[in-house]
């Protein structure tokens, strides 16, 4: 009993030290947005109050992550919009009611990972068409005049609008978003969320200066709202819209919970729970009279960043947000709409991220977002997802279809590299390149292909003979499976029921079986020679004559860490140093050490390097040896490592759990204490503020294979899934 009491008082003292502190930091960034939202909506403007009142409550207490904050977001502001115009207010509560209970439907039957395979190029292009849509509606409010029924038509207007300038509204508008712009470069005042200050001090301006504006409509708080009613018309365009708004609001919260998961080290999302606690708060946000719910990526940065440890933070925050708006609906009354529509301008501006769109350029889909983008701004918000998932789709086909056939003489012999999936489709590429090699040559064929189908292997074997027949011969080389061999002795390509073996031919290693065999470097030149060197030949020759690495990597001189492989990284990309114990003497140490602080300096100064890594790892023998574990015996490793003396005093004053081994915690201690001394170099440390260089610290465990992004708080797993690299982006940027 004693212990369990012990426990639950631990609990609560931890949330009133984390938890509380976090929700009203949260608590006072929901509420400006949850208002501008409602106006984006043409929603009665307690609505959003409503939602982020339930999603608070009932999403944060029922959801499967700890972290997450719903609410009302921008990226529904469209569909309500259109939803209140074509079937009113009252009926649009009945829709988002409908949707909750499609969304418990579909988390009951578990297919909430499913959402997480929307292309990330759809979504965020729907998300920047919808900051378009946001931006040119606000910006006639902020004018001081009124939106137009399309954005085609707020654009074509804008000139108009700006010709006849309504005085106040104009100097409102223009304070709000100046605050906006501004008030994260204050010091000292970052506790203070720049939404609430920006309307704060609008208000308070507009107030004193006797400026003519429009006030928020909340003079009967909550009581202004009333109950669903169901819709009328088509029940086609009906049934649509439920599924629209519950598959939107469903696939935001659920990318949201995964880019949450990266954000702390607390118990990772269980996204069907989630969807089904999504389903149940918009049932009833729907039922109360509020705005559709979804996780909003914002609020949840900010309650992650604000200290929270559990689902209590994101409860009370919808609590604190209750009061509000019973004992202080007046005061939110005097907020000017025109300030509202100043956030939501900021808002929409910055919803439209183009830093996103060129991380898509890498992968080719670019295309996607900006074509989803102007469909959504020229068509509407359907049209232009539907538009996108079916460019995303032929896209991919595209991809799944592509084959490479590159023909090269040389040496005597000729070269024929076949790349991608080779089928039928590429058949036609792949017979007209071969018929270019002549009669009775010798030729090498290094088959580079994910996959082969049967028309392509006949095709393949039907040259081959006949190749072979003119006196030439035929050398074929599988870079990955057997697809070609597996086919001649007629062995199944997928066998039904045999598992599959355990294949390292991804590997450039991939000669050695098993991969633990004594290495061979002549060999492995020759391997290299023959299989790696023509592949990339093209991309070093470009390379040949500049290097320009975008990250200046630290690590150790360990063999078993692969600096590559553990960051997909390629030639040109990292300027790397190594050392025992991954170690970066402070500045101007003593004893001094000109290597690392020349490597430093070069990548810094010379190359002009984004961002430096240090990276430690698991088992390490220097922190080892900093332990007195594992005696060097060594004069020069012992000098080597007094630079680890920080290190080990760091270690000595950072708590850390009984069941972690202390070397284990040693070295990530030490990757943090590394981070801190090239902060002592005045280059780097200048660079950092200005925001012109990012530091990062990685872990890397060797017995699981496992990367651990760190910071000074601990660590955090880097996803195995790549929509959590999408899901770190703009959704639900409100």
């Amino acid at each position: 009993m004693t212990g369990g009491n012990s426990s639950t008082t631990q609990r609560f003292i931890d949330v009133l030290r984390h938890d509380v502190p976090a929700s009203l930091v949260v608590f006072l960034v929901a509420v400006p947005l949850s208002l501008g939202i409602a106006v984006a909506s043409g929603a009665p403007i307690a609505a959003g109050l409503v939602a982020a009142i339930v999603g608070g409550i009932v999403a944060g207490a029922l959801g499967g992550s700890v972290v997450q904050v719903s609410g009302p977001a921008a990226g529904l502001s469209l569909v309500v919009a259109d939803l209140v115009q074509v079937y009113g207010w009252r009926a649009t509560c009945a829709i988002t009611l409908a949707a909750g209970l499609l969304q418990i439907v579909l988390g009951a039957f578990r297919v909430a990972r499913a959402a997480l395979g929307v292309s990330p190029a759809v979504i965020h292009g729907m998300l920047a068409g919808v900051g378009v849509v946001i931006a040119l509606s606000q910006l006639h409010i902020v004018l001081g005049g009124s939106p137009q029924r399309s954005a085609l038509d707020n654009l074509i207007e804008v000139p108009a609008q700006v010709a006849t300038l309504h005085g106040d509204a104009v100097m409102i508008g223009l304070l709000t978003i100046g605050v906006l712009l501004v008030w994260d470069r204050i010091p000292k005042v970052g506790f203070v969320p720049a939404p609430l200050a920006a309307l704060a001090i609008a208000t308070v301006t507009a107030a004193l200066a006797g400026w003519k504006f429009t006030e928020v409509d909340l003079a009967n708080g909550l009581s202004q709202l009333a109950g669903p009613i169901l819709p009328t018309g088509d029940w086609h365009a009906i049934a649509a819209s439920i599924l629209l708004v519950a598959v939107l609001a469903g696939v935001e919260s659920l990318l949201t919970c995964v880019a949450a998961d990266r954000m702390h080290d607390g118990p990772r999302a269980d996204l069907d729970r989630e969807l089904c606690a999504q389903g149940v708060a918009n049932v009833v946000s729907g039922g109360l009279g509020g705005l559709p719910v979804s996780g909003v990526v914002v609020r949840t940065t900010t309650n992650v960043r604000a200290g929270a440890r559990s689902r209590w933070s994101t409860v009370l925050h919808g609590v604190w947000v209750l009061i509000a708006t019973i004992a202080f609906a007046s005061a939110l009354g005097l907020i000017p709409m025109e300030a509202l529509a100043a956030l939501l301008l900021f808002i929409g501006v910055k919803m439209v991220n183009l830093g996103t769109a060129r991380g898509l350029r890498g992968h080719g889909e670019m295309p996607i977002y900006f074509l989803t983008m102007a469909a959504v701004v020229l068509l509407g918000l359907a049209e232009g997802i539907l538009i996108g998932l079916g460019l995303a789709a032929l896209l991919a086909l595209r991809r799944l279809t592509w084959v490479s056939v590159e023909v090269t003489p040389g040496g005597g012999r000729w070269r024929v590299v076949v790349t991608g999936s080779l089928i039928f489709i590429g058949v036609p590429r792949l017979t007209d390149s071969l018929r270019t090699i002549p009669r009775g040559a010798d030729v090498d064929l290094l088959l580079n292909v994910d996959f082969m189908d049967n028309a392509a292997f006949e095709a393949l074997r039907n040259w081959r003979l006949e190749h072979e027949r003119a006196g030439g011969t035929v050398e074929i080389d599988e870079l990955h499976d057997d697809w070609y061999t597996a086919a001649a002795n007629g062995i199944r390509v997928f066998p039904a029921k045999t598992p599959p073996k355990m294949d390292w031919s991804w590997l450039p290693w991939s000669h050695r079986r098993p991969p633990e065999a004594e290495a061979n470097l002549l060999e492995g030149t020759r391997e290299y020679q023959r299989r790696t060197a023509p592949l990339i030949r093209p991309l070093l020759t470009r390379m040949a004559r500049k290097q320009s690495p975008s990250h200046l990597f630290i690590t150790c001189a360990d063999s078993r860490v692969m600096p590559s492989v553990i960051t997909a990284s390629g030639p040109g990309d990292l300027f790397m140093v190594r050392n025992v114990g991954n170690l970066v003497p402070r500045f101007e140490s003593v004893p001094s050490d000109d290597s690392v602080a020349a490597a430093i300096e070069y990548a810094v100064g010379v190359l002009g390097v984004s961002t430096i890594t240090v990276c430690g790892h698991s088992g390490c023998g220097a922190m080892a040896a900093l332990l007195g574990e594992a005696p060097t015996g060594l004069t020069a490793v012992g000098n080597w490592l007094r630079h680890g003396h920080h290190t080990v005093e760091r270690f000595e004053n950072t708590p850390h759990g009984s069941d972690e081994p202390a070397l284990d915690h040693l070295c990530r201690v030490n990757v943090i204490q590394q981070l801190e001394n090239l902060r002592s170099y005045p280059m780097v440390d200048r660079l950092e503020r200005a925001g012109k260089l990012e530091l990062s610290g990685l872990y890397f465990d060797i017995g699981t294979a496992r990367v651990h992004v760190l910071d000074v708080e601990g660590f955090t797993p880097v996803p195995e899934l790549r929509p959590d690299e999408f899901a770190q982006g703009e959704i639900g940027r409100a």
